[in-house]
C-alpha cells in the first residue's frame, strides 16, 4: 500500500511538473507605470494585504495611462509556485480607465464601485486572494492591462481564457511585483 501512495505522488508531481505555468508575457505594447502606496516594487507586501491579514487588495497607481484606454484588467500571481509555476489569486476586468485603482475592492463576481467591474475565477474565488505561501518567501506580480473596449465574459472566467479574450485589445501593459513570507 505504501508503495503505492508513493506511486501516487510521484505521478501527480510529474503532472504538475509537465502543466506549469509560465509568466505572462506581452509583446510589442507600450509599457505602463504600476506602483503603489502599499509597497515598492520588488518590496515586501504588507501582512494587511495578504491572506494572513484582512486580504485586502492593494491600491496600484498607473502612470502614462493612454487617453485611448477604455477599460482596465488586473491578474495577480504567484510566480514561485513550486508545483505548477504561476499559480493565480486574482483576476478582474471591465475596471474603468483611471490612474488609480482603489484598495480593498470588494469580494463577488460583479463590483458596483468599479462601474460593474467582473471578477472571474481565481484561487476558486470571485475575489482578491492575497498572499499566502506554504514555505519560504514568494514573488507576486500585479499585472494591469490598460484595454481598447469592455470585454463581454462571465465571471466564470479563469486566466487562460481571460488573456485570450485580450489578444488584439492591449493599448498597454505594465506591473508591480511585491513579496511575501510564509508565516
Amino acid at each position: 500500500m505504501l508503495i503505492g501512495i508513493v506511486l501516487g505522488f510521484i505521478l501527480v508531481v510529474i503532472v504538475f511538473v509537465i502543466n506549469r505555468q509560465g509568466d505572462i508575457v506581452v509583446e510589442d505594447v507600450p509599457e505602463l507605470t504600476v506602483t503603489s502606496s502599499a509597497f515598492e516594487n520588488g518590496g515586501m507586501i504588507p501582512e494587511k494585504y495578504t491572506g494572513n491579514g484582512a486580504d485586502f487588495s492593494p491600491e496600484l497607481k498607473l502612470s502614462s495611462l493612454t487617453k485611448k484606454a477604455v477599460s482596465l484588467a488586473m491578474i495577480m500571481d504567484d510566480v514561485d509556485h513550486p508545483l505548477v509555476g504561476v499559480y493565480n489569486h486574482w483576476l478582474i476586468w471591465n475596471v474603468p480607465a483611471q490612474e488609480v485603482i482603489p484598495a480593498k475592492i470588494p469580494q463577488g463576481e460583479q463590483v458596483s464601485e468599479l462601474a460593474n467591474a467582473v471578477q472571474g475565477v481565481g484561487y476558486g474565488k470571485h475575489r482578491y486572494r492575497g498572499p499566502k505561501p506554504p514555505f519560504g518567501s514568494h514573488r507576486y506580480k500585479y499585472h494591469v492591462f490598460v484595454l481598447n473596449t469592455k470585454l463581454d465574459l462571465p465571471a466564470s472566467t479563469k486566466k487562460k481564457a481571460l488573456l485570450t479574450a485580450m489578444e488584439g485589445h492591449i493599448l498597454q501593459h505594465g506591473y508591480l511585483i511585491g513579496e511575501y513570507a510564509a508565516k
